[in-house]
């Protein structure tokens, strides 16, 4: 049986949304209300970006550059994330941020939305096109977070936190997502879904805030495994590595009181035996 290993020391006070892309120096992930984009390159070394206000996930571009998720709306950057091309706000509310997304296998990044007071059904889920465009796709949404799709691309996994759901989609280019329906439940006392990801064998794995762990769930809903970390808010998780073999696990000190859970906030790995897929692309592919 695989341990976690812990990669990083505490860098983040709120690490979310990692991602990896071989034209990438590294790992990214996102130290989100601080605002930066954080990369683990091959010596170990974290190496922190500012990216605006907020810093909510991030996504490969299709000329190897990076689309991200700000406060208010999208910006687009280059490799190296020196030049950040913000996009223009969706909305003018202060007490609404973007939080997690993803793209879908056409190109399209998606990011949902929250207000910073959790208030029910203040956030969306918008969709930002290779033109340019942007689709309010869902709202009356909570906590908008991980959204992964199905190796083959016809389904999408959905999760708004506070339903303790997952979600599945039925998705086509020409439709996008429709068909929204439950797929698992999470009790609550084993904590909240948060971020997520898909295996090359389809099964789901999901970041439990407040649970201490990372769930794997095949594509019918039932459970496979619990890995344990030793931190409670687990808040996302992606395969990286050049075999797309390791499962790294971002963390949170958000909810953490001062002199507990020391290693909150660090980057952890963990090797399941099976292998992720390559991040999906924003862009014509």
């Amino acid at each position: 049986m695989s341990t976690v290993d812990q990669v990083t020391e505490p860098v983040a006070a709120h690490g979310e949304g990692p991602v990896f892309h071989p034209g990438w120096p590294g790992l990214r992930w996102v130290d989100m209300l601080a605002g930066d984009v954080l990369e683990l390159a091959d010596s170990g070394q974290v190496r922190r970006k500012h990216v605006g206000k907020v810093a909510a996930a991030l996504r490969p571009t299709a000329d190897g550059g990076a689309v991200l998720a700000l406060e208010r709306g999208f910006a687009l950057a280059d490799a190296s994330l020196e030049d950040v091309r913000p996009l223009g706000e969706l909305w003018s509310d202060p007490a609404i941020r973007m939080n997690d997304g993803g793209c879908d296998p056409d190109g399209r990044f998606y990011c949902g939305t929250m207000s910073y007071a959790e208030r029910p059904g203040a956030g969306a889920l918008y969709r930002l096109d290779p033109g340019g465009e942007v689709t309010t796709v869902l709202s009356d949404v909570t906590i908008s977070n991980g959204l992964a799709w199905s190796p083959a691309g016809e389904s999408a996994y959905y999760i708004d936190t506070p339903t303790h759901r997952v979600d599945v989609f039925d998705y086509s280019t020409e439709a996008g997502l429709h068909n929204r329906r439950p797929l698992l439940t999470i009790p609550e006392q084993d904590g909240s879904p948060d971020g997520m990801t898909v295996d090359a064998e389809g099964r789901l794995w999901v970041a439990l805030w407040g649970g201490s762990a990372v769930r794997c769930y095949r594509p019918d809903g039932v459970l496979e495994e619990h890995v344990e970390l030793p931190v409670s808010q687990v808040t996302a998780c992606t395969f990286g590595g050049r075999q797309l073999d390791e499962l790294y696990i971002t963390t949170s000190r958000q909810g953490v009181s001062e002199g507990e859970q020391p290693e909150a906030g660090a980057l952890f790995r963990y090797r399941p035996g099976v292998r992720g897929r390559a991040a999906a692309v924003y862009g014509v592919q």
